[in-house]
């Protein structure tokens, strides 16, 4: 399997939609520039890779709840538990297991879908767009064909602070996200 893979921090912008198969933005009265001490490579973490696997099935694998199961975490981590409503405003949640019986999960909502491009959520929120106790992160991931059988896969992590970006790195972004994208690509291959 032949992957091109940089992990980088960026300061550029994507964004994504409600409804699967519509473009709406999340808000038209957001705007165009985030303030500088929300925005940039302070702030953001990003996995960019090129991956040896189709565009439909990693979006397959992103959105059907009993696939995200089996590639979302870095093993011996795992999955027990996603929520998924694939809508602006709908539930995101996935209960990650540790081998020594940690659990990490917040409930999140959906900001944009695209459908079979990208998709864009948060745990600053809660369904029915109650505020969450401690937003952590804005996560992006994007999907572009990349020639026969490869996909361009961006993923981003927007943070609050940076604090939270330096939690986040010591937590293991970089090595963490990266084991979760072969295993992504692993099981893509496998559909």
């Amino acid at each position: 399997m032949t992957q091109e893979t940089t992990t980088r921090q960026s300061a550029s912008h994507h964004s994504a939609s409600q409804q699967p198969a519509s473009r709406q933005p999340a808000s038209r009265d957001a705007p165009a520039n985030p303030p500088a001490d929300v925005a940039g490579p302070a702030h953001e973490l990003v996995l960019d890779r090129v991956l040896d696997a189709p565009r439909a099935a990693l979006w397959r694998c992103w959105t059907e709840p009993e696939l995200l199961k089996q590639w979302f975490c870095p093993k011996p981590w795992f999955v027990s538990d996603v929520r998924m409503d694939l809508r602006v405003g709908g539930e995101f949640f996935a209960l990650m297991n540790g081998p020594d019986g940690e659990q990490f999960g917040e409930p999140g909502v959906f900001l944009e879908v695209v459908d079979g491009e990208r998709l864009v959520f948060t745990d600053a929120l809660r369904p029915g767009w109650v505020p969450s106790g401690r937003a952590f992160m804005v996560a992006e991931v994007g999907f572009e064909d990349a020639g026969p059988g490869k996909t361009r896969y961006v993923a981003r992590a927007r943070h609050w602070s940076a604090e939270a970006k330096k939690e986040h790195e010591e937590m293991g972004f970089h090595e963490g996200w990266n084991q979760a994208a072969d295993q992504l690509v692993e099981l893509a291959r496998s559909l």
